[in-house]
């Protein structure tokens, strides 16, 4: 990004994203909510564009192409479904993960198909008794010669029971962060179950389960990198996962203000369209105004990311917290602003309001952000 505009490369990848979001996704986003149906062929779609392995190497089917880029295709996806763009993220972190990682064997293993999304990945770090407390997760890798046995469960995993791949953080050592590590285990692993399908408020187009471990025997050959490193590789992909989620939060919120714009032309009210009132006016300028500022600090990271400079993770942290608040803010007023017909599902603008919610929540909760940042600032 030169002078704050984007070259023409760019524009032909967030066009082309938009296009598809436009084509493929809008039109069923609110059947898919309704029936919690998981849109794998259509992902599958997205993939065959690039889309499955955007920051993954050429060599092994990836796209190669930079955490803007990549910004820049979940917002667009995200304007025509917030949930399927999430879940789209999340399974390019975990192949990155395993790219940045894994070894030449394991690469070739598990990325062709990751990048067509023939095979689907889940990133599981979460669980019942740790979230933002990540260090103090109890799952459980023993040794046992050439396996690890695997015990404990991780909770809210995106994709859980439909993916092939869990990349898995586990404790292989001692308490604390030196003491995890990453292994990726198979989705036919013996000894693996899930929970059932949580109900959720939101991001219905994507299962949610709790993966259990119940001496899950696992190869070591599946561990990416040495032991111990397993937190250092999960803080590493959440620096990229802070990006992507944020920049779904702005597609989300970007569509409930292209539909308010809509909605506003054709309603009237005392005698006039509701664009036509001033004080209505302000707050479409406000909710237009925050989005831009979201946008602009979230590209500024993403580019921080690509040149690799020493305060990403605080800018990646300032980012997801500002782009998440200022999306779920622009949504709700949309739904104000639609007056009754917000709250109606067919409207589509409830749907936006649920799903944006939970990203204020995970990638890191923005309280979690705040501490980041603060840390960041003075030093400790």
């Amino acid at each position: 990004m030169s002078l704050f505009a984007l070259p023409e490369d760019q524009v032909a990848i967030r066009d082309m994203a938009r296009d598809f979001a436009a084509e493929k996704l809008a039109p069923h986003a609110l059947r898919w909510d309704e029936e919690k149906h998981f849109p794998v062929d259509v992902m599958r779609e997205a993939a065959a564009l690039g889309m499955g392995g955007i920051y993954i190497r050429e060599d092994v089917g990836g796209s190669a192409l930079t955490r803007l880029d990549a910004a820049l295709i979940f917002e667009a996806l995200a304007t025509g479904c917030p949930t399927v763009s999430a879940y789209i993220s999340i399974h390019n972190m975990s192949a990155w993960m395993i790219d940045r990682w894994g070894t030449e064997e394991q690469r070739g293993r598990w990325l062709p198909g990751l990048c067509t999304m023939d095979l689907l990945a889940s990133y599981c770090l979460t669980e019942p008794g740790s979230g933002s407390d990540a260090a103090a997760l109890r799952t459980t890798a023993r040794l046992d010669g050439d396996h690890y046995v695997l015990n404990g469960s991780k909770q809210f995993i995106s994709g859980a029971g439909a993916a092939d791949l869990y990349v898995v953080m586990l404790r292989t050592g001692g308490e604390g962060p030196k003491g995890i590590s990453t292994l990726v285990v198979p989705g036919d692993a013996p000894g693996l179950s899930f929970g059932p399908n949580e109900r959720k408020m939101g991001w219905n187009a994507q299962p949610t389960r709790q993966v259990v471990f119940d001496e899950c025997r696992v190869p070591v050959a599946n561990r990416l990198g040495d032991e111990g490193i397993g937190f250092r590789i999960a803080m590493a992909g959440l620096d990229g996962g802070r990006l992507n989620i944020g920049a779904c939060s702005l597609g989300g919120a970007q569509a409930a203000l292209d539909k308010t714009l809509g909605y506003m032309r054709e309603r009237k009210a005392f005698g006039q369209r509701l664009d036509a009132f001033q004080a209505l006016q302000f707050r479409l300028a406000d909710m237009a105004t925050e989005l831009e500022a979201a946008r602009m600090m979230l590209y500024a990271a993403a580019a921080a990311y690509d040149r690799g400079d020493a305060d990403t993770t605080q800018r990646c942290a300032m980012a997801k917290r500002f782009a998440t608040d200022v999306g779920f803010e622009v949504a709700n007023e949309a739904l104000q602003l639609h007056g009754g017909y917000g709250y109606l599902a067919e409207y589509g603008i409830e749907k936006i309001v649920r799903d944006l919610r939970v990203h204020q929540i995970l990638e890191g909760t923005n309280e979690i952000m705040r501490v980041i940042i603060a840390r960041a600032l003075v030093g400790r």
